[in-house]
């Protein structure tokens, strides 16, 4: 037998966008931690490398 629920009333969850941005909105706490880590971390090393190449660079003309 199929599981068919027509318009009898029944309210269905997926139906609306409400409950389904809840759900999107939804994420493990895990995954919202190391997210925004990951660009944050490359940042930083980059301006370090950045850093270097400008004091390396002053050094050799200042030599």
């Amino acid at each position: 037998m199929a599981n068919t629920q027509g318009p009898q009333g029944n309210h269905d969850p997926s139906g609306s966008t409400q409950m389904f941005r809840a759900f999107v909105d939804e994420a493990p706490a895990g995954r919202q931690q190391q997210a925004p880590s990951g660009p944050r971390v490359g940042l930083i090393i980059g301006v370090i490398v950045a850093v270097a190449i400008v004091a390396a660079v002053a050094w050799l003309a200042l030599k």
